[in-house]
């Protein structure tokens, strides 16, 4: 069984739904600490033919508590969600899957009460896997395996014991991170996923990459994008 482990991303770029797609069980891994600056509240989409950064607001964050812990600032997020789906709406309502997506898009961000940053992005994760028609079975590493107290690397071998995997993949910029041989030694094959270059037509406009997997989704059907799922290399 392959298994992948990663952090929750709101929205993710296509790397990541590639990388759920390659594995039979995927793994958000919530109860570690909350990066600032990463990819955990944020993504791009575009707007007005150019890369625009969103950010969902957040109560309370630090890099001292762990993801699980953090969660989503009610009061100004109503306003953030309406002026999210404004200016989604004017930037891609031309685009020739726009319809279909936009109602997914609505069912994810419109959120009846204040729920963590985890819980929010897990719905959001299940929710594009369904539309994408991808089986990998989606678990939170907080619910279930309870090893907090080991180290980074450790926690993975334990991960994959409880699991019973004996196959690992990373995104390719793991391999800064974990040593092959180290994984080996614990009876592990670890590999690094490294997505190739993928382009699509965003209207008639210089196409600009790595934005939200939303943005594939407006201009792609899902046959396209089942396909684009399976460009890259296991190294």
């Amino acid at each position: 069984m392959k298994i992948a482990i990663m952090q929750p991303y709101f929205l993710p770029y296509i790397g990541y739904i590639q990388l759920i797609n390659a594995v039979d069980k995927f793994v958000i891994y919530d109860d570690v600490n909350y990066i600032k600056g990463g990819w955990i509240n944020r993504n791009n989409l575009l707007l007005n033919n150019q890369k625009f950064l969103f950010t969902v607001p957040l109560e309370g964050s630090s890099a001292f508590k762990k993801i699980d812990e953090i969660v989503i600032n009610k009061r100004l997020y109503d306003k953030w969600c309406k002026k999210l789906l404004i200016s989604i709406e004017q930037s891609y309502k031309k685009a020739p899957y726009f319809s279909e997506v936009f109602l997914l898009l609505k069912k994810i961000v419109e959120i009846e009460e204040t729920i963590s940053i985890s819980e929010y992005n897990y719905n959001s994760i299940i929710l594009i896997c369904k539309f994408l028609n991808i089986k990998t079975e989606i678990i939170k590493s907080s619910r279930i395996y309870d090893n907090i107290d080991l180290s980074r690397e450790s926690r993975i071998y334990d991960i994959c014991s409880k699991e019973n995997s004996k196959s690992y993949v990373n995104p390719i910029g793991g391999m800064e991170l974990y040593n092959k041989e180290s994984f080996l030694k614990e009876g592990i094959k670890l590999n690094f996923l490294k997505t190739n270059e993928i382009v699509y037509k965003q209207f008639e406009n210089e196409f600009v990459p790595w934005l939200s997997i939303i943005d594939v989704m407006m201009f792609n059907d899902v046959k396209e994008i089942k396909d684009m799922l399976e460009q890259y290399e296991l190294v």
